[in-house]
């Protein structure tokens, strides 16, 4: 396809960060009661301890055990900037954090004044901010909880849009940004920050560049891009047209592992693309992985398995939306605040052809059916629904089980799903056995502290080599493929994970991966890029 002297095209190597407060943007973020506590219990701690101790955090991030850690990677630096931050955080959320105010007085509240009689009378006695967003429950032991109308507060001040923003950047190196916890995103020479809300069909109309070129002008006055950014804007385009997808066009199934959780699944009729985690072309790497580029223009559907950042990066939906014809997610818990709605979330920030699945629930069309199984584990022992596996059967009765990080505790489970759906030709499963403890991801949503042994007893942890085995023995692949291990290169910001050959990960997959060549199963730990056809 040639261009003229004003179309372009937008390089294979640019990024776009939701940016949230400047904070990189991830589900939590986004739905406004999570978002409430995380800018109070993660942003302002993490900047307040910046600002008394910079170079605690400039010694932490140098050390690889302290990855993930609360630490900003500024190497001691931009004190005052990060000051400023802190400033601009607590005038502009003065609503929100007053919110989260509201819920820790609410929680507080429930637990000395309701007994097991009627919780009526509390109504008067919830804070005022929160009158209309809650409902007042028990659970069959007796113990008060409350639950959000989490819609009412999408439409209320709550939810700001106005706190979202994107920065553009080049990628060219795999590991050059900051973990996406613990480090805010300032001004850079060498990225644009715009105020252009996550909903923005802007998003859609630039990143449509990276296959078909458009008018660069337009593009680029629509966006608003200032005179001193012209120059810095100007380098993410080029006149040479990416290499054209090749369009799977034979009688079986194509698989394609794209790194981490990510995997397109692809017929003649049909493309499924599970996890969206997708890297960059356009620089030097050791590691070979396929790109957007290497993706349909069109995606018939995208399988979201659980709410966790590294699972749904909406840096790489945003840039696909535009592609993605329908998205299925997993139903949500309605209303606790450590569950929030991802359909909700999903549609407020632009996404059409939201599709909901349950437990055991189908969608079935001609040539391919979708189905959502249990998910277990890896959520810390917390009541959280919004997860799913996913069964997927394509023609000719091919059948592939995406586990995920589900940390399979309850073979029983399994078992009783393999009686309804069957043996499977292809497992994905994920043995990231060690997990993070309980308050790395969900500390800033709980009232009280945890204390530290049961804090650590109680992970974010897929399967180990006898939770997997047993999975392989239910379920009789022909294939089984280790993935979502955040061994990739490019992970890092979002993963934080660095392995040794002594890792228990490491240890624990190889086992698996052997047992199963002993048994004459195809087997296979993936890292970078992996395509089979059947």
């Amino acid at each position: 396809m040639s261009t003229t002297n004003e179309e372009r095209y937008l390089k294979l190597n640019v990024a776009i960060e939701g940016l949230i407060d400047r904070w990189y943007a991830w589900p939590h973020l986004v739905s406004p009661a999570t978002a409430a506590m995380n800018i109070k219990d993660r942003h302002l701690k993490i900047m307040e301890s910046y600002i008394k101790n910079p170079k605690i955090h400039a010694a932490a991030v140098k050390d690889p055990k302290m990855l993930g850690g609360p630490f900003i990677d500024y190497n001691g630096g931009r004190v005052e900037e990060i000051k400023e931050l802190y400033d601009t955080t607590l005038a502009s959320r003065k609503d929100v954090l007053e919110f989260r105010e509201a819920i820790i007085e609410l929680t507080d509240m429930l637990k000395k004044e309701a007994k097991g009689y009627s919780l009526d009378a509390l109504y008067e006695k919830v804070p005022e901010i929160l009158r209309g967003f809650v409902e007042l429950y028990y659970d069959l032991n007796n113990n008060p909880n409350f639950r959000f109308f989490e819609a009412l507060l999408y439409k209320s001040k709550y939810y700001e849009e106005s706190s979202q923003s994107i920065s553009l950047q080049l990628v060219e190196a795999d590991d050059s940004r900051s973990f996406v916890l613990s480090t805010p995103r300032l001004n850079d020479e060498n990225l644009i920050h715009l105020d252009v809300p996550f909903k923005s069909n802007l998003i859609d109309e630039l990143f449509k560049m990276k296959r078909i070129p458009s008018d660069y002008n337009k593009i680029k006055n629509t966006l608003g891009i200032l005179s001193e950014q012209e120059g810095l804007f100007d380098s993410f385009f080029t006149n040479q047209a990416p290499a054209e997808y090749e369009k799977y066009a034979n009688k079986g199934v194509r698989t394609r592992y794209f790194g981490h959780a990510c995997v397109l699944v692809e017929t003649d009729e049909i493309s499924i693309l599970i996890d969206p985690v997708i890297s960059y072309d356009g620089y030097e790497t050791d590691v070979k992985r396929y790109t957007i580029n290497d993706l349909p223009e069109k995606i018939d559907y995208v399988l979201i398995t659980h709410n966790h950042q590294d699972h749904i990066l909406l840096e790489t939906l945003l840039q696909l939306r535009h592609s993605i014809k329908n998205i299925i997610i997993p139903s949500s818990g309605k209303g606790n605040l450590q569950d929030p709605n991802l359909r909700l979330m999903f549609k407020n920030i632009g996404f059409q052809n939201v599709i909901e699945l349950d437990d055991m629930e189908s969608i079935e069309m001609d040539k391919c059916t979708i189905t959502g199984l249990p998910f277990l584990g890896e959520h810390s022992d917390i009541d959280i629904r919004t997860k799913l596996c996913y069964h997927v059967k394509l023609h000719n009765d091919f059948k592939v089980l995406f586990v995920a990080d589900s940390c399979n505790i309850e073979p029983k489970i399994y078992e009783r799903i393999h009686n309804i759906v069957g043996d499977v030709d292809i497992l994905f499963l994920g043995m990231e056995c060690d997990g993070a403890p309980l308050s790395w991801l969900y500390g800033p949503l709980l009232s009280e502290k945890l204390e530290r042994d049961k804090d650590f007893s109680r992970r974010l942890a897929g399967c180990n080599f006898d939770q997997g085995i047993s999975l392989v023995d239910i379920f009789n692949p022909k294939n089984v493929f280790v993935y979502a291990m955040g061994l990739e290169p490019w992970l890092q910001f979002i993963s934080s994970i660095k392995y040794t050959d002594e890792s228990r990960p490491i240890v624990e997959s190889n086992k698996l991966v052997n047992e199963c060549i002993k048994r004459g199963i195809d087997a296979e730990r993936l890292f970078g890029e992996k395509t089979i056809e059947y």
